[in-house]
């Protein structure tokens, strides 16, 4: 007989997908420990289950436009932000793909953004990013900076997409059709992946830029305006990373 611990390892060493051979093989033994692991393999099919649900809900645009070869999801990271650069995200997926845990990037943990990452990349049939610098935000205003930033993510892509599926934007002079979508990070997969891939290659840039500033605090708060942020502008002054039309409240000369 096997023991509970070879029991487990099997369940551990198996997709939950496979879990219900498993809990019909070992239904009628009657150990304790066994029986948890049962009990514990259902809750996971549970969680399984409600996940694969949560995603057929998240592939509705997608399936809207299945008639199209390449759908791209379009998201940024980092508008609100006081310094660094807007990062786009732009993310053509397979259509079969299914992704697990695919989400707003803002409500997922930093580790699992970035087992996504890794994930996204490795799947989709193309993905790239954009960037528009702190100069250029401050000489044109974050939305257009951003529209240059989607742009140039866009003409990245080493596969034209055939239509655009965009978070809560229409961008000027594409020529592409487009879908603007209301919180469509946690609408659309396809954006869902955009705003990870935008996200994360932001925040390993502003990772590296605190090496280069350590003053600011840019590893923990990513360029945002946190208390310790402000309290630094104040007393070090900006640096060249700095969106002045963002922080100008915060500084001694008011630019």
């Amino acid at each position: 007989m096997e023991s509970v611990t070879e029991i487990k390892n099997r369940f551990n060493n198996s997709e939950v997908s496979k879990y219900r051979d498993l809990i019909e093989e070992y239904g009628t033994d009657s150990r304790k420990g066994v029986q948890n692991i049962l009990k514990s393999a259902n809750k996971k099919i549970e969680a399984y289950n409600k996940e694969i649900l949560r995603l057929h809900n998240m592939k509705s645009f997608e399936r809207k436009y299945s008639s199209f070869e390449h759908i791209c999801g379009i998201d940024e990271a980092g508008r609100g932000t006081f310094a660094g650069p807007v990062v786009a995200g732009a993310v053509i997926l397979p259509k079969d793909c299914n992704i697990l845990y695919l989400n707003d990037s803002k409500k997922l943990s930093a580790k699992k953004r970035e087992e996504l990452f890794s994930v996204i990349k490795e799947n989709a049939i193309a993905y790239s990013v954009g960037f528009a610098s702190p100069k250029v935000i401050d000489a044109v205003n974050i939305l257009q900076a951003t529209y240059l930033a989607m742009r140039e993510a866009i003409n990245k892509l080493n596969v034209k997409p055939d239509i655009l599926l965009n978070d809560a934007v229409v961008i000027p002079d594409v020529d592409i059709q487009q879908e603007s979508i209301i919180k469509g990070d946690a609408k659309s997969v396809s954006i869902a992946a955009a705003s990870i891939i935008a996200k994360v290659t932001r925040d390993h840039l502003m990772i590296e830029l605190d090496k280069e500033y350590p003053e600011y605090g840019f590893a923990q708060n990513k360029g945002y305006g946190t208390a310790e942020h402000i309290e630094a502008i104040k007393q070090y002054g900006p640096c060249s990373i700095h969106r002045r039309s963002f922080i100008h409240s915060y500084t001694s000369d008011g630019r």
